[in-house]
């Protein structure tokens, strides 16, 4: 029962605008329309969304992951730059069941605001379905949750989450890596996701402006690059090379130095040659402004690499073949080789 002796006080009072979310969702659906695929089965608007296993499959295992983008949102913020974090944030995900073998098949958003701006949200959305459409997987529910007093004015934080399918014979995990088979590189778009409290730190140090120009282009479109997704090419390459396949890294936070040894059985190692690829120009940039020294680069940053693939070492210009045709640059970064001592597998650049 009310006060008559006050006003009524409505949602939109208390910060939450319902018009502003139900006119979100009617910006989202022909976006997440066009990442529908085979499988889908009730997708954006229900309280639930549906998804039928792969038939094809005789016994299919589900890969899940979930992401963020991380702190470089601040300098989506500061840039005013909303319309790539979404892929992004698709990519993190979609990138880190790949490495098992998995067909990414659909995906959810989270998107957590104070005070709900369309136009910023449908461009950040739009961004997630852009990476579901590289990623050949439906965009098939999400949440938009408008929160006053969490968030400040015109910042936003998100998270994913996606789901992907293996036959449990193709199963990736990296027990068959041998001492002499080979590690190659594919190549970044950049810094992606990773590392971006360090690199917002150089920016400041280096009082950098996101109009200068570094490698031929405006700072700002080569810090904020998407990253780079991988799934349509590797998926070809496990197509046609199967089992020459060995093991996968993505390299997400913990650069080259910590993400390759998670694939890695004890008493291995890998060994990668500096001069076997050429660092960026934009990790180049930011440890000469930053002093940082080459170890934490590669623990830090990718350096160029997004992806690490061990395969044997007579198969290395099939499988570079087969994946160059799918437009990625591949690398032969160096060879996995017998680990000494006792200490757990690890990366060393030499």
């Amino acid at each position: 029962m009310t006060n008559k002796h006050s006003a009524s006080l409505t949602y939109r009072d208390a910060g939450v605008d319902i018009d502003a979310g139900e006119a979100l969702v009617d910006r989202i659906k022909p976006l997440a329309a066009k990442t529908m695929r085979a499988g889908v089965m009730a997708g954006i608007g229900g309280f639930g969304a549906l998804f039928e296993v792969p038939r094809h499959l005789k016994e299919p295992v589900l890969v899940s992951g979930t992401d963020g983008v991380g702190t470089k949102l601040r300098l989506a913020f500061e840039w005013n730059r909303h319309d790539t974090v979404g892929i992004d944030l698709v990519a993190m995900s979609v990138n880190d069941i790949l490495v098992q073998g998995a067909e990414p098949l659909y995906f959810l958003d989270y998107f957590a605001c104070g005070k709900l701006s369309v136009d910023t949200a449908a461009s950040v959305v739009g961004g997630i379905a852009k990476g579901c459409e590289l990623a050949a997987c439906a965009l098939i529910g999400g949440e938009t949750a408008e929160m006053p007093g969490m968030y400040p004015d015109g910042e936003y934080d998100l998270a994913g989450f996606a789901v992907g399918a293996v036959e449990k014979s193709r199963i990736i995990d990296g027990k068959s890596i041998a001492v002499g088979d080979a590690v190659l590189g594919l190549a970044s778009s950049g810094a992606h996701s990773n590392g971006f409290s360090l690199l917002r730190k150089i920016l400041t140090h280096a009082n950098a402006r996101p109009g200068q120009e570094l490698a031929g282009r405006p700072l700002e479109d080569v810090v904020m690059a998407p990253t780079r997704i991988y799934v349509k090419s590797v998926l070809a390459a496990l197509a046609e090379h199967g089992s020459a396949i060995k093991g996968l890294a993505h390299i997400t936070g913990g650069g080259l130095l910590d993400n390759v040894p998670r694939i890695l059985q004890p008493g291995l190692s890998a060994r990668l040659h500096r001069d076997a690829w050429t660092m960026p120009e934009l990790f180049t940039w930011l440890q000469q402004n930053g002093g940082v020294a080459d170890a934490e680069m590669h623990r830090v940053f990718n350096c160029g690499i997004g992806m690490v693939i061990v395969v044997p070492a007579n198969q290395v210009d099939a499988v570079t073949a087969t994946l160059t045709a799918h437009g990625e640059q591949v690398s032969h970064l160096g060879e996995i080789v017998e680990q000494e001592g006792t200490a757990a597998p690890q990366t060393v650049v030499i």
